[in-house]
Protein backbone atom coordinates (compact mmCIF):
# COMPACT_ATOMS: atom_id res chain seq x y z
CA UNK A 1 0.00 0.00 0.00
CA UNK A 2 1.63 3.41 -0.94
CA UNK A 3 0.95 6.09 1.74
CA UNK A 4 2.02 8.51 -1.22
CA UNK A 5 -1.56 11.23 -2.09
CA UNK A 6 -2.86 10.21 -5.16
CA UNK A 7 -2.49 12.27 -8.17
CA UNK A 8 -5.01 13.12 -10.96
CA UNK A 9 -3.63 10.92 -13.50
CA UNK A 10 -4.07 7.90 -10.85
CA UNK A 11 -6.66 5.94 -12.79
CA UNK A 12 -9.74 4.62 -11.15
CA UNK A 13 -8.46 0.72 -10.26
CA UNK A 14 -6.00 2.48 -8.41
CA UNK A 15 -7.96 4.40 -6.09
CA UNK A 16 -10.41 1.24 -5.26
CA UNK A 17 -7.01 -0.36 -4.41
CA UNK A 18 -6.50 1.95 -1.87
CA UNK A 19 -10.00 2.32 -0.51
CA UNK A 20 -10.07 -1.52 -0.43
CA UNK A 21 -6.29 -1.58 1.42
CA UNK A 22 -7.50 1.23 3.57
CA UNK A 23 -11.16 0.97 4.32
CA UNK A 24 -10.89 -2.05 6.48
CA UNK A 25 -8.00 -0.77 8.79
CA UNK A 26 -10.33 2.71 9.78
CA UNK A 27 -13.32 0.56 10.02
CA UNK A 28 -11.60 -1.95 12.42
CA UNK A 29 -10.15 0.98 14.55
CA UNK A 30 -14.13 2.53 14.55
CA UNK A 31 -15.49 -0.66 15.71
CA UNK A 32 -12.90 -1.62 18.12
CA UNK A 33 -13.41 1.99 19.02
CA UNK A 34 -17.24 1.68 19.34
CA UNK A 35 -16.86 -1.14 21.50
CA UNK A 36 -14.89 0.22 24.10
CA UNK A 37 -17.48 2.69 24.62
CA UNK A 38 -20.10 -0.32 25.46
CA UNK A 39 -17.76 -2.96 26.30
CA UNK A 40 -20.13 -4.73 29.31
CA UNK A 41 -23.20 -3.99 27.47
CA UNK A 42 -22.88 -5.06 23.54
CA UNK A 43 -21.84 -7.57 21.57
CA UNK A 44 -19.96 -5.73 18.07
CA UNK A 45 -22.88 -7.28 16.15
CA UNK A 46 -25.46 -6.41 18.46
CA UNK A 47 -23.86 -2.60 18.31
CA UNK A 48 -24.29 -3.53 14.46
CA UNK A 49 -28.28 -4.03 15.22
CA UNK A 50 -28.46 -0.81 16.58
CA UNK A 51 -26.69 1.40 14.35
CA UNK A 52 -28.72 -0.01 11.23
CA UNK A 53 -31.96 0.13 13.27
CA UNK A 54 -31.25 4.11 13.89
CA UNK A 55 -30.54 4.19 9.86
CA UNK A 56 -33.69 2.03 9.29
CA UNK A 57 -35.78 2.15 11.72
CA UNK A 58 -38.98 -0.06 11.13
CA UNK A 59 -36.56 -2.52 9.72
CA UNK A 60 -37.75 -6.28 9.80
CA UNK A 61 -36.03 -9.17 11.36
CA UNK A 62 -35.14 -10.40 7.87
CA UNK A 63 -33.41 -7.07 7.20
CA UNK A 64 -31.25 -7.21 10.19
CA UNK A 65 -30.10 -10.44 9.46
CA UNK A 66 -29.58 -9.43 6.04
CA UNK A 67 -27.50 -6.70 6.65
CA UNK A 68 -25.40 -8.57 9.16
CA UNK A 69 -24.62 -11.44 6.99
CA UNK A 70 -26.38 -14.30 9.52
CA UNK A 71 -28.98 -16.36 9.66
CA UNK A 72 -32.87 -14.63 10.79
CA UNK A 73 -32.53 -17.07 14.03
CA UNK A 74 -29.21 -15.48 15.10
CA UNK A 75 -30.79 -12.51 14.01
CA UNK A 76 -33.57 -12.86 16.45
CA UNK A 77 -31.75 -13.86 19.28
CA UNK A 78 -29.57 -11.03 18.95
CA UNK A 79 -32.19 -8.94 18.89
CA UNK A 80 -34.04 -10.69 21.94
CA UNK A 81 -31.09 -9.45 24.03
CA UNK A 82 -31.46 -5.87 22.84
CA UNK A 83 -35.36 -5.93 23.86
CA UNK A 84 -34.58 -7.27 26.99
CA UNK A 85 -31.79 -4.76 27.77
CA UNK A 86 -34.63 -2.29 26.57
CA UNK A 87 -32.27 -1.04 23.66
CA UNK A 88 -34.90 -2.20 20.70
CA UNK A 89 -38.90 -2.34 20.78
CA UNK A 90 -40.25 -5.24 18.79
CA UNK A 91 -43.88 -4.47 17.43
CA UNK A 92 -46.23 -6.65 15.56
CA UNK A 93 -46.50 -5.68 11.65
CA UNK A 94 -50.03 -4.11 11.31
CA UNK A 95 -49.79 -5.16 7.58
CA UNK A 96 -48.09 -8.69 8.38
CA UNK A 97 -48.99 -10.63 11.80
CA UNK A 98 -46.54 -12.59 11.74
CA UNK A 99 -43.73 -10.22 10.89
CA UNK A 100 -42.13 -7.68 13.69
CA UNK A 101 -40.89 -4.46 13.27
CA UNK A 102 -37.88 -3.05 14.98
CA UNK A 103 -37.22 0.48 16.42
CA UNK A 104 -34.91 1.78 18.45
CA UNK A 105 -35.58 2.48 22.14
CA UNK A 106 -34.73 5.81 23.68
CA UNK A 107 -32.00 4.30 25.92
CA UNK A 108 -30.76 2.58 22.70
CA UNK A 109 -30.93 5.55 20.60
CA UNK A 110 -29.06 7.41 23.26
CA UNK A 111 -26.65 4.59 24.10
CA UNK A 112 -25.46 4.47 20.44
CA UNK A 113 -25.42 8.50 20.46
CA UNK A 114 -22.70 8.64 23.23
CA UNK A 115 -20.62 5.53 21.58
CA UNK A 116 -20.71 7.24 18.24
CA UNK A 117 -19.76 10.73 19.87
CA UNK A 118 -16.91 9.09 22.17
CA UNK A 119 -15.57 7.78 18.65
CA UNK A 120 -15.95 10.84 16.85
CA UNK A 121 -13.92 12.70 19.42
CA UNK A 122 -11.49 10.05 19.50
CA UNK A 123 -11.20 10.09 15.42
CA UNK A 124 -10.67 14.24 15.66
CA UNK A 125 -7.32 13.83 18.23
CA UNK A 126 -6.21 11.21 15.87
CA UNK A 127 -7.23 13.85 12.43
CA UNK A 128 -5.78 16.70 14.48
CA UNK A 129 -2.26 17.30 13.16
CA UNK A 130 -3.43 17.11 10.06
CA UNK A 131 -3.09 20.61 8.33
CA UNK A 132 -6.45 22.23 7.47
CA UNK A 133 -5.29 21.64 3.26
CA UNK A 134 -4.97 17.35 4.26
CA UNK A 135 -8.67 18.13 6.32
CA UNK A 136 -10.73 19.60 3.43
CA UNK A 137 -8.69 16.61 1.24
CA UNK A 138 -9.99 13.82 3.06
CA UNK A 139 -13.34 15.53 4.06
CA UNK A 140 -13.97 16.14 0.36
CA UNK A 141 -13.41 12.39 -0.72
CA UNK A 142 -15.44 10.85 2.06
CA UNK A 143 -18.06 13.15 0.83
CA UNK A 144 -17.49 12.24 -3.06
CA UNK A 145 -17.04 8.20 -2.20
CA UNK A 146 -20.64 8.71 0.43
CA UNK A 147 -22.52 9.82 -2.94
CA UNK A 148 -20.96 7.63 -4.94
CA UNK A 149 -21.59 4.23 -3.00
CA UNK A 150 -24.94 5.72 -1.60
CA UNK A 151 -26.15 6.05 -4.99
CA UNK A 152 -25.90 2.25 -5.69
CA UNK A 153 -27.35 0.73 -2.72
CA UNK A 154 -29.65 1.83 -0.44
CA UNK A 155 -29.68 0.12 3.18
Amino acid sequence: MSLEPLTPEVPSNQCAIELMETMPTIMQFIRTEMRSQSASLLSVPQFRVLAFLSRCPGSSLSAVAEHLGVTRATASAMTDRLVQRALVNRTEDPQERRHVLLHLTEAGSSHLQHSREKTRDTIAALLHNLTDEQLLSVSTGLIILRKVFESTHQP
